[in-house]
């Protein structure tokens, strides 16, 4: 439903039925209008020149240049930017790097769509958001949780582990962030620093045990 206050949603994902059906269900609430949509961070980035949204719902596992990235680059040129993350994962590790790259909100996927909804008016009135089971994870995190120690990565030492995991090669991770393959290997070396461990094989390892990736990932 549109009206002359609506809100401008630019949706963010890769799958374009996950586009459309999200689409059906903002456009049916009273105040809400999708006015643009994109399948990955740099279409998003363009996104916000072109058509000017009060809020993007975004996810941040899309191929190319990743979400957490694309939230960086659009808050460096829109610093006004309002970016409420939509993600399936649930590893509050996820949320706090989106939080710290410029998003407002975390709400994840398998959640009902009145929490949406609700962290959509939320970021639109410039309030951080997370959905009750990130901030339940987060609660229960600070309490000694190993992933703990992935907050003590950047935003884009984030994205380069989840890029090494998923076995891309030095040349590839550089290309895809627009940064040079020296950056991507000291990179390399301080997030194994960060996490202790010696050896790729030890971090896929440590990716694995923290949810940064699963078993079905390496498949």
């Amino acid at each position: 439903m549109t009206d002359s206050k609506s809100i401008r949603i630019l949706l963010v994902d890769d799958h374009a039925v996950v586009r459309e059906g999200y689409r059906s269900l903002l456009e049916k609430q009273p105040g809400m209008e999708v006015v643009a949509e994109a399948a990955d961070g740099a279409e998003a980035y363009s996104c916000f020149k072109d058509c000017n949204p009060e809020i993007a719902v975004m996810d941040i596992s899309m191929p190319g240049q990743g979400g957490l990235e694309a939230i960086v680059r659009i808050k460096q040129r829109y610093p006004d930017a309002k970016i409420l993350v939509f993600s399936m994962h649930q590893n509050p590790s996820f949320a706090v790097q989106a939080i710290r790259a410029g998003a407002l909100g975390y709400v994840t996927k398998s959640s009902a769509p009145d929490v949406l909804i609700r962290a959509i008016h939320d970021v639109y009135a410039g309030r951080i958001t997370l959905s009750t089971d990130i901030a339940q994870a987060l609660a229960l995190e600070k309490l000694g949780g190993d992933s703990i120690a992935l907050q003590e990565l950047t935003v884009r030492e984030f994205d380069i582990l989840r890029m090494l995991v998923d076995a891309r090669s030095t040349a590839d991770i550089a290309q895809t962030l627009n940064i040079s393959p020296k950056t991507v290997s000291n990179s390399h070396y301080m997030i194994k620093r960060k996490l202790g461990v010696t050896s790729d094989i030890e971090l896929t390892r440590l990716a694995i045990k923290m949810n940064v990736i699963n078993l079905l990932d390496l498949s």
